[in-house]
């Protein structure tokens, strides 16, 4: 009797038969692993058609960015071109600029109650660009708070504490005694001079730029002669923000109301008082004040940033 391997020798039997119908099992492996391996194919020739794409749309973006910022800046170099055509040659009197500038001299005193041309020019003539002017400032601020104002979301609680990283590095100038026994005597000093500029901007050289300019150095050297902990006290975030935005609401709200009523031929009813006076000038010394405000706060407001990462605050601690 022939055994099984006689048998297959002499091709009698197939002894691979009835065995891929035995484990079915293993062809459906198969067929998924050939599935998964053509869904990982298309999926990768699907990104890689979505890459050209986005190539070429970066490439028509860019070749449109370039032609239009090329026309823009021709338009642009056209226009200047034709304001300069304009322009008096040199050596020719300007009629128009002459006519301002008379007009600023000889009625500015009447119209406006400001001895300084400079303060009368600024905050009643063309007040509209000392407004800008301040809110260019007070945005400012706001940009350099966005990026270097350090509280508890842009800070990783338990990784490392700002304040003893900036204690450890950073000289304690508060420290000096030196620094300290000046700021005793200087700071007053200071700050009684830019107060006297800047009420008397109307009546002589100076005005809230120059004046708020003072008082925010006299800020930053208090700060740096008696510490952050003692400004505190006094001038914290909340404060800093009520102080800006008063101060532009009024001048915003003051000088609108001026135009207006002057636009339409209407009396304002705001007295200019005696030239010379310290209460004249209208609006001008108000004005001076708000500028001056918004100017103090936003230097002490670039130093305190820059310094520690906030304005108000007690160190030590996040903002919230």
């Amino acid at each position: 009797m022939k055994n099984a391997f006689q048998r297959w020798l002499d091709g009698d039997i197939d002894l691979m038969e009835g065995i891929s119908d035995a484990i079915p099992e293993h062809d459906h492996a198969r067929e998924d692993i050939k599935e998964r391996d053509r869904k990982i194919a298309r999926e990768i020739d699907s990104r890689r058609e979505t890459a050209i794409l986005i190539a070429r749309e970066r490439k028509g973006l860019k070749r449109t960015y370039d032609v239009i910022a090329v026309i823009c800046c021709v338009l642009v170099i056209l226009v200047f071109m034709y304001i300069i055509a304009q322009l008096p040659l040199y050596g020719v009197e300007n009629v128009r600029a002459t006519t301002v500038a008379q007009r600023y001299i000889e009625h500015g005193l009447e119209e406006t109650g400001a001895i300084n041309i400079v303060s009368g020019m600024i905050l009643d003539y063309r007040a509209f660009d000392t407004l800008g002017e301040s809110h260019v400032l007070f945005t400012a601020l706001i940009c350099v708070m966005i990026l270097l104002r350090v509280d508890s979301k842009n800070q990783r609680q338990g990784f490392e504490d700002y304040y003893a990283t900036m204690s450890e590095t950073y000289f304690a100038s508060e420290k000096d005694t030196i620094l300290k026994t000046i700021g005793i005597f200087l700071v007053p000093c200071i700050f009684i001079y830019g107060i006297y500029v800047l009420l008397n901007g109307q009546n002589s050289p100076g005005g809230g730029f120059s004046g708020g300019a003072i008082m925010g150095a006299a800020m930053i050297i208090f700060t740096s002669a008696f510490g952050f902990d003692r400004v505190d006290r006094f001038f914290t975030l909340k404060l800093q923000t009520y102080v800006t935005f008063v101060a532009l609401s009024f001048y915003s709200f003051a000088k609108g109301y001026v135009f207006f009523t002057g636009a339409n031929g209407l009396e304002n009813h705001i007295p200019k008082g005696t030239p010379g006076a310290i209460l004249s000038g209208g609006l001008i010394l108000p004005l001076d004040v708000a500028v001056g405000l918004v100017v103090a706060c936003t230097m002490f407001g670039f130093y305190s940033l820059f310094r520690r990462g906030q304005i108000g605050g007690t160190p030590g601690r996040l903002i919230s």
